[in-house]
């Protein structure tokens, strides 16, 4: 076990916060701030968090549970626990090859991993890391013909399910990446990545590992005709030319032929659309609060897509995911499962592939030891009768 397994081993590291502060203390800020940031002034980010303490627990003392089973299906895959790794973009920044060591340590989880569009490693690389269900998460950034390439090498990679975000039609307005010159240190220039280069030299292992990993990366499986894959610099300026909208899922549904999971639906409206295109499942998603501030938390919004739906899709819970109990909670108001991004990003910046490991492992103990406090033999016997939530919140 080399240094970085060993720092986020108990008692050193014993949740998720505690990856935080590994993160933060391993990575420059800039890179740090990606991860943790938000949209203004970060209280959606805040919000998804704090949507969890408003839900209370209520257990079923007196009752012997020795095992409890948190195995579930997602669209038809088995999966050890209902947790999905959700895409996070550019995770070689936090760590070599990070896209590639969190499928890995999903795959030998027994959980699904969705990999962003803008990943630094290749699709075909990160199936085969994973050795276990992957997902491929859509933008249409360069293009459709960009787009159907990327299909078609996910579909020919294994991938099993096709993940179309639709909220990003511009880039959230994120303080942090301003203030810590993202932009500047993108430009490759010397002139104007000089005021902002010093976060970079005071992480000189970080700096090492990042060089030796090729410096910074080109988006893999985002290959412009006759220019190669995408630059990094390039990727703002095409997400705001490759809006998605609802026309956009006929022709992404006649490209994949598979199941498609509909992701950042906030509003029953919404839901119902999503229904009618024909997926297979949606994910209650505000982007971690990195988008349209001011949006109600995703717990809250809940109970409204899953009285839309009932049981005609599946539906997932996408942000402030930290703790098992946030897991039973929302599997609680109707989620199949959720996906958590966040936490894992820690875990890889704090120490790579044995931190998103660690992730997984405080997740999954959290879930066993809360289904055992509350009397609870098992994933599917979870409904609403172990919660109480607020009564406006089954209002619409």
């Amino acid at each position: 076990m080399n240094r970085l397994s060993r720092s986020v081993q108990a008692p050193r590291v014993l949740n998720i916060e505690d990856l935080r502060h590994r993160a933060k203390r391993r990575l420059p800020r800039v890179v740090f701030d990606y991860i943790d940031g938000g949209a203004e002034d970060e209280s959606t980010l805040r919000a998804n968090c704090r949507a969890f303490e408003a839900v209370t627990l209520r257990p079923r003392c007196a009752v012997a549970t020795p095992a409890c089973d948190l195995r579930t299906t997602v669209l038809g895959t088995s999966v050890s626990m209902p947790l999905i790794l959700a895409p996070v973009g550019s995770c070689r920044l936090m760590f070599p090859h990070g896209e590639e060591a969190a499928a890995h340590a999903a795959g030998e989880a027994g959980i699904i991993c969705t990999l962003s569009t803008l990943s630094g490693c290749r699709l075909e690389d990160v199936a085969t890391a994973s050795g276990g269900a992957v997902w491929y998460q859509l933008y249409l950034v360069g293009g459709r013909d960009c787009a159907l390439a990327g299909i078609d090498r996910a579909r020919k990679a294994g991938f099993s399910a096709l993940v179309v975000t639709i909220d990003t039609p511009v880039a959230g307005f994120r303080e942090r990446d301003l203030r810590n010159g993202a932009k500047e240190l993108l430009t490759g220039k010397l002139g104007p990545m000089l005021p902002f280069a010093s976060q970079l030299l005071v992480r000189p292992r970080w700096l090492a590992a990042f060089l030796g990993d090729g410096g910074l990366m080109r988006f893999e499986n985002v290959v412009i005709l006759g220019k190669g894959p995408m630059l990094y610099a390039d990727v703002t300026a095409a997400l705001e030319q490759s809006v998605v909208t609802w026309d956009d899922l006929k022709w992404i549904r006649q490209a994949w032929n598979g199941p498609i999971v509909i992701k950042g639906i906030h509003t029953a409206e919404d839901a119902r659309r999503a229904v009618d295109t024909g997926a297979e499942a949606l994910v209650v998603s505000n982007h971690g609060g990195r988008q349209l501030a001011g949006v109600a938390p995703t717990l809250r919004v809940l109970p409204e897509v899953v009285s839309a739906v009932g049981d005609r899709i599946e539906v997932l819970l996408d942000g402030g995911i930290r703790r098992g109990s946030d897991v039973v909670k929302a599997l609680c108001l109707g989620a199949r499962a959720v996906m958590t991004g966040r936490a894992y990003a820690y875990g890889l910046g704090a120490a790579g592939g044995p931190g998103v490991s660690r992730a997984i492992e405080i997740l999954h103990a959290d879930l066993m030891r809360t289904l055992k406090l509350l009397g609870c033999p098992s994933i599917a016997d979870l409904d609403r009768t172990y919660v109480d939530a607020p009564r406006e919140w089954f209002s619409k």
